[in-house]
């Protein structure tokens, strides 16, 4: 059989879906508006570092500040970290820390926060199953190792095209 040309984008692909952050959409169907309870929700995620948050609102009514602590506690600028007013804000969590996050214009009094503690990548695939809702922990850690080594189910899918014979290796293979 001759070489087919898909194999290199279906590794690409099954390597990129194991490596793929989680996209925390805040409040989830009920968006970022006033009146929610945030801390409900924060409080049902599991935040790694490299996830997304993200925040869906009517940009000309909300926006979203990123704050320190005492800021989140009184809904005021301090520690002002980062400003976005897009209405579909997508902020990378990139540091094992707590974020606090507030709304302006006064509707932070009316529940308009969201903290969120992000929590460092698992170091091995050991890591208890129930880190990540799926139990998907142990793939994310596999999948956020050295690039110098793939994962085992790129090289799982690659040798199952091979031994199918969708590949033929040798002379006018790969």
């Amino acid at each position: 059989m001759a070489s087919s040309p898909f194999l290199p984008l279906l590794l690409l692909f099954a390597t990129a879906s194991l490596s793929a952050a989680t996209d925390h959409i805040v409040g989830t169907h009920f968006g970022w508006n006033p009146n929610v309870n945030y801390s409900l929700w924060s409080n049902n995620q599991t935040f790694l570092v490299g996830d997304l948050i993200s925040f869906r609102y009517q940009k000309n009514m909300y926006n979203v500040f990123e704050v320190n602590k005492t800021g989140y506690d009184n809904c005021t600028m301090d520690g002002l970290a980062g400003n976005w007013s897009s209405g579909k804000d997508f902020i990378p969590l990139n540091e094992a820390k707590t974020y606090y996050f507030i709304c302006g214009n006064g509707f932070c009094f009316s529940g308009m926060k969201v903290s969120v503690v992000v929590r460092p990548l698992p170091s091995n695939d050991t890591a208890p199953s129930t880190a990540r809702h799926g139990g998907s922990a142990a793939v994310r850690a596999s999948a956020f190792r050295s690039a110098s080594s793939p994962p085992a189910a790129a090289i799982a899918i690659a040798a199952a095209i091979v031994s199918l014979g969708w590949i033929q290796l040798g002379s006018g293979g790969i």
